[in-house]
């Protein structure tokens, strides 16, 4: 499938035959990176944004010129624009690019510009894939590679999401399936962390879902390996198709009973670590079968460690790197923006942030967050996101929040879509199904804003009872975690703890 919009199955030209390149929302995260890729590459950049921000000003000192706010004026002399499916066409530098004929490219397009000549992995799945990707990096560093990567979150360990790397290693990309451009890549390993129904407003249903993943294994490069787990229905399903097609396949994981390349057993999540054995039941071409080793992640989630068992087969099976080295340099893993990330702590009280939106990858986080907990209180921020979302997973939601100790439920996120659409769906709804659960209900809270939340939060902790608070959500609750502790902060000052006599 493809975008209306965009022919992700064309091919791009490399990046220096596109002359000076545009982008539109230079400013994101993911488009950022993007963008710096081109601008090491020795390309003209410049972007605009609809508001002036460090990562816009950032972009600015690596070379690229900037402006706030769109007009037809900011392209200059540039030859090709790029975007991402969330630009409008009704957007003024869109509309002046396709009236002056220049080349329109999908940020997808943009980073497959960037390939040629290069070896490629692409991370794609419903869950896992900025972590997995940032995995991968780390893996193919430990073992002595100086990977590129494109990813949509800034690594902690390097602090941006994008880097050149080595031209004679391969570039890591998070191939993102939402829209399906993740089929313009043809990367020589694909991963695919899962497969699951989500992104139904552009798909439609389940069965679109799969076939687009069944397209994107058809885009690995002639010779190339599918890394995929068997512990996920979907993914299964797909391992079989790709090797039916002739595709080479390396699977991997940890249910009883099923057929595998690669085992993955005692996995562990405790405390902030998580632990698993990867031991190999066939020959690959660098590993033979009977080879074990351990993975020791210091980070907590039992799915952090099957993302690991990715990151670690891609650099040893894909590439033939040191396995051992590989995983062994996991152990030092920092992590990425928003994936599980610490924001502080004040007193009993500590908060954690996390990008986590569909319904596995809360319940995951919020596993997570409970064998991080270890025995202290959980009380977890929830902001769903978009209505639709919302609707088809309300199950699935509640099922993965239903393990907190105290859920506070946000205004969901409407992003790209309109409240007026759905008049029926709100945050009320998962909190009707989580009062349904009866006894085992957490204590349930609403809140009418963003900005009410962090001000109900720090009411909640006054007790200062030890607490791990963890905020989740693709949308602007990221926000609440500093906001809540500059309160506890402030109340601290007002309130000093009394001073203790001899």
């Amino acid at each position: 499938m493809s975008s209306s919009r965009f022919d992700f199955t064309l091919p791009v030209p490399p990046a220096e035959q596109l002359g000076g390149v545009h982008f539109i929302a230079i400013g994101g995260s993911g488009m950022s990176g993007v963008a710096r890729m081109f601008l090491a590459r020795g390309v003209p950049v410049s972007g605009s944004d609809q508001q002036d921000s460090p990562t816009l000003r950032s972009v600015e000192q690596a070379g690229a010129r900037v402006h706030v706010g769109h007009h037809a004026d900011h392209l200059g002399e540039a030859r090709t624009v790029v975007v991402s499916s969330a630009i409008r066409e009704d957007n003024p530098e869109l509309v002046a690019a396709r009236q002056a004929g220049l080349r329109v490219l999908h940020r997808s397009q943009g980073i497959a510009a960037l390939l040629h000549g290069r070896l490629a992995v692409a991370v794609a799945g419903a869950n896992g894939k900025t972590t997995t990707s940032a995995l991968t990096v780390a893996a193919l560093q430990a073992a002595g590679a100086d990977p590129g990567y494109v990813i949509g979150a800034p690594l902690a360990s390097s602090g941006v999401s994008s880097a050149p790397g080595s031209g004679a290693d391969p570039i890591v990309i998070e191939a993102d399936e939402s829209d399906g451009s993740f089929l313009t890549y043809r990367p020589q390993v694909a991963v695919v962390t899962n497969v699951q129904p989500d992104h139904l407003d552009f798909y439609g249903d389940a069965e679109a879902v799969e076939q687009a993943y069944r397209d994107f294994v058809s885009t690995i490069a002639p010779g190339g390996l599918l890394v995929t787990s068997v512990d996920d229905e979907g993914a299964a399903r797909l391992a079989r198709h790709a090797a039916d097609t002739g595709v080479r396949v390396l699977t991997w994981g940890s249910r009883d009973g099923t057929d595998v390349d690669v085992r993955l057993d005692d996995v562990r999540s405790e405390g902030t670590s998580s632990t698993g054995t990867l031991t190999f039941g066939t020959d690959t071409a660098a590993i033979p079968a009977g080879t074990s080793l351990r993975l020791r992640l210091p980070v907590p989630g039992e799915h952090n460690v099957h993302n690991a068992a990715a990151a670690v087969l891609v650099a040893g099976a894909g590439f033939g790197l040191p396995l051992e080295a590989a995983a062994q340099g996991l152990e030092h893993f920092a992590g990425a923006h928003r994936r599980f990330e610490r924001v502080g702590a004040s007193g009993a009280v500590e908060v954690v942030d996390d990008y986590a939106h569909n319904a596995s990858k809360v319940a995951a986080a919020v596993r997570a967050a409970r064998a991080a907990a270890a025995g202290r209180r959980l009380v977890v921020t929830f902001q769903p996101h978009l209505f639709s979302r919302t609707r088809d997973f309300a199950e699935g939601f509640v099922d993965g929040l239903a393990a907190a100790d105290v859920v506070v439920l946000l205004p969901v996120y409407a992003a790209r879509e309109r409240q007026q659409d759905y008049p029926d769906i709100s945050s009320g709804l998962l909190a009707r199904g989580l009062r349904g659960l009866g006894e085992a209900a957490p204590d349930v809270r609403e809140v009418g804003s963003v900005a009410e939340a962090a001000p109900a939060l720090a009411e909640l902790l006054a007790d200062e009872q030890d607490t791990l608070v963890v905020t989740i959500g693709a949308g602007d609750v990221t926000q609440v975690g500093a906001q809540l502790l500059t309160l506890l902060e402030d109340a601290v000052r007002r309130d000093p703890a009394p001073e203790v006599l001899p």
